[in-house]
């Protein structure tokens, strides 16, 4: 069995699941907190950098005990709706997919899955070229939509 490497940009920032641990650089790692976040409809197009601020300390610490900005008031009273069975938390679903995105981005650095543009969906698509360009399924993910934060 082929062993898979770990995917680094950095040290600022570390996610461990299992045997593997992903080491963030500062810039990716809140790059990759905002993806996610806007992945699951929390957030809009661009944060500012406060508030990015307040999203990376609710995926570093599972929560906003100083906010630095409105965005982390938001969490903070919104705090019921996006907590819950581990499986079901806004925090859960940032850290899936944060993790996610780096595991499928050193496959695609050790060669095993490709990406490649789908114009019909306007979208970019893991593909396995060892399969015939079968695409990768990912799990759907949940939407937070209806506890968005909206910039006032």
């Amino acid at each position: 069995m082929q062993q898979r490497g770990n995917y680094s940009s950095g040290e600022d920032f570390v996610l461990e699941y299992g045997d593997l641990r992903f080491t963030f650089n500062e810039r990716d790692f809140q790059e990759r907190c905002e993806q996610a976040a806007r992945r699951l409809g929390f957030i809009g197009d661009s944060i500012e950098e406060s508030e990015a601020e307040d999203l990376i300390n609710l995926v570093v610490n599972g929560e906003v005990t100083d906010p630095a900005s409105a965005l982390g008031e938001h969490v903070n009273d919104c705090w019921p709706e996006l907590v819950g069975p581990s499986d079901r938390s806004l925090v859960h679903w940032l850290r899936r997919l944060i993790f996610r995105t780096a595991w499928l981005d050193q496959r695609v650095k050790e060669g095993e899955l490709d990406i490649c543009f789908d114009p019909d969906t306007t979208a970019f698509t893991y593909i396995q070229p060892d399969r015939g360009g079968e695409p990768i399924e990912l799990a759907p993910e949940p939407s937070w939509g209806r506890v968005a934060y909206v910039r006032r």
